[in-house]
């Protein structure tokens, strides 16, 4: 019985630090960082502020946590794609791509939440370090499905890839995700990996699974 008891309390924990997390993700994509106060987030998430200091030290570390929680969160969605994709390197990488490019990642509260950051990031370097660490986690990934391409390439080639591919996609993310409406279905995807590919010299179309009809033109 006490594992059990032991296994509980942890889950209980782990929830709880989700909910803290969720409420501050919450505050601050409705009213930017100054909304989440502690007093907030403690009522929001259903506790009481003094509960908060159990689970993180100040408020700045919640806040820094839940600006990991998204950034990683959009991230492992890349990730979990390439699960039970075949091999072939073009097919991994058009399925990290169009994973970036549609919902859930796709979201019009992410990227308001995201934007809620921005001004914040400036001033706090502890903030500034997640943000960093999250897109050099994401270009990295990117950067390892690139390299495995069968092309020739010249050192730093890939590096410089990565970072103009994390642009394209990055621009894409936010307009899709505010403009959904300016979109035909599926077309975000189709520009992502028609861009991505043009600049990688590759046909991620043809090698993508995560369209309707992966062929058709837009």
């Amino acid at each position: 019985m006490q594992p059990v008891r032991r296994l509980y309390r942890r889950e209980s924990e782990e929830n709880r630090r989700a909910s803290l997390i969720a409420a501050t993700q919450e505050l601050v994509a409705e009213g930017g960082p100054e909304a989440a106060t502690v007093r907030a987030i403690a009522a929001r998430a259903g506790v009481t502020p003094g509960l908060i200091r159990h689970y993180f030290q100040s408020k700045d570390e919640l806040t820094r946590a839940a600006y990991r929680s998204l950034m990683d969160g959009m991230t492992a969605k890349g990730s979990d794609a390439l699960e039970g994709v075949g091999a072939a390197p073009e097919e991994r990488l058009a399925a990290f791509v169009a994973a970036s490019l549609r919902p859930p990642v796709l979201d019009a509260g992410a990227v308001v939440l995201w934007a809620g950051y921005m001004h914040k990031i400036r001033n706090d370097t502890d903030l500034l370090a997640v943000h960093e660490a999250a897109y050099l986690a994401y270009r990295e990934s990117l950067e390892v499905l690139i390299s495995a391409l069968d092309r020739p390439s010249e050192p730093g080639q890939t590096r410089r890839e990565a970072i103009a591919c994390n642009a394209v996609i990055d621009g894409l993310w936010i307009e899709g995700s505010l403009l959904p409406a300016t979109f035909a279905p599926g077309e975000i995807v189709t520009i992502g990996l028609r861009s991505v590919g043009a600049l990688l010299g590759v046909d991620l179309i043809a090698h993508s699974s995560m369209l309707p009809d992966p062929g058709r033109t837009i």
